[in-house]
């Protein structure tokens, strides 16, 4: 799949079949994250493969039951837990911070999780995002230590229903602007 398609038909998977991820697939994700950008390339982030199902029902119970996902994570053949080593990435040789925005961890692992989920969808692998649960929980269940904060946990599966139409997105120049930010 040409890159441009995989932007364009990418599309958040919440139920999937039960057939384990391929290994041969899941090593070219992967190896597709490994490259993602970070800052001073720090890459701050690791990353935990849930295939136990116990372990992704324990998981699935620290999201809301309001939240949709939350049969994804105890489905899904694979749920990946992201984390994030805080004090690494965006900050000074003194320990302070680069910007204005604290520790840049977060924006890091937004990036290879969104790499990851690009390498997988133009493997015919679906994911789903999922920032709406009790990360505390979710670290005490993973056995995280200190230093490091559970970000997401992103099931990854082969999707169970048809890609669906893409939502209307904002045209080009409703987010663009040349120069300066326009007068309104």
């Amino acid at each position: 799949m040409d890159l441009f398609e995989i932007l364009k038909t990418r599309r958040s998977v919440r139920k999937y079949e039960p057939d384990p991820v391929d290994e041969t697939k899941l090593e070219k994700i992967l190896d597709a994250a490994r490259y993602a950008p970070s800052w001073v390339n720090c890459q701050c982030w690791e990353l935990i493969l849930v295939r136990d199902e116990g372990m992704k029902q324990k998981l699935s119970d620290t999201l809301p039951d309001n939240n949709p996902a939350k049969k994804a994570v105890a489905t899904a053949p694979l749920v990946i837990v992201a984390l994030g080593r805080t004090g690494v990435s965006g900050v000074k040789k003194d320990g302070g911070f680069e910007t204005r925005h604290g520790d840049w961890f977060m924006f890091d692992v937004a990036l290879v999780l969104h790499q990851l989920s690009l390498a997988a969808w133009g493997l015919g692998l679906g994911t789903v995002h999922v920032g709406l649960f009790d990360h505390d929980a979710a670290a005490r269940l993973m056995g995280v230590p200190g230093g490091l904060e559970v970000v997401e946990l992103m099931p990854i599966g082969t999707p169970a229903v048809p890609n669906k139409k893409a939502p209307k997105r904002k045209e080009i120049h409703e987010f663009v602007f040349e120069e300066k930010y326009p007068d309104k």
